[in-house]
């Protein structure tokens, strides 16, 4: 049933489908954290064990948060690895285990361009989708990652 929320059923779906990348960026950036967590050696072993465990968890809630907007929406959530890498503007490195200062490095340039995306995407879903709802949503994550990376640029200064 589609939802009568004052949006039209072709701006839903366009919010949906904009919606679902968003989930697939997510995803991936969620496995890339937790792989360097899992992969993390070397003299700040346990800090940037811990900043990477709560990284991943903050993304396991985001995760979530967008999938259930998604479906607020009358969407059906996608869900399997292969949607997520179809989808995803986030790029994995697959056999590369990068040092801690790649690994910081590496996790700042994809939530800043997790930031830069989101910002197109509030702007695509605020005037062409007219869905306040989600492009406040995306503000939302938006900041978080803002924070994830100031945090991270911090390491790096």
């Amino acid at each position: 049933m589609t939802p009568k929320i004052g949006i039209s059923e072709k701006e839903l779906n366009k919010s949906i489908e904009l919606l679902s990348v968003v989930l697939a960026d997510e995803m991936t950036l969620y496995v890339k954290t937790r792989k360097f967590h899992w992969n993390v050696c070397g003299e700040s072993f346990m800090e940037l064990h811990k900043l990477f465990q709560a990284q991943y968890t903050e993304l396991e809630e985001t995760i979530d948060l967008v999938a259930e907007r998604i479906g607020k929406l009358g969407g059906k959530t996608i869900g399997t690895i292969k949607e997520f890498s179809a989808l995803s503007r986030v790029k994995e490195s697959p056999g590369k285990y990068p040092s801690q200062k790649d690994m910081l490095k590496e996790l700042l340039s994809d939530n800043e361009l997790v930031i830069v995306q989101l910002r197109k995407d509030i702007e695509e879903t605020s005037n062409k989708n007219k869905d306040a709802g989600t492009a406040d949503f995306l503000t939302g994550l938006m900041e978080q990652h803002e924070t994830t990376a100031w945090k991270l640029r911090r390491y790096l200064s």
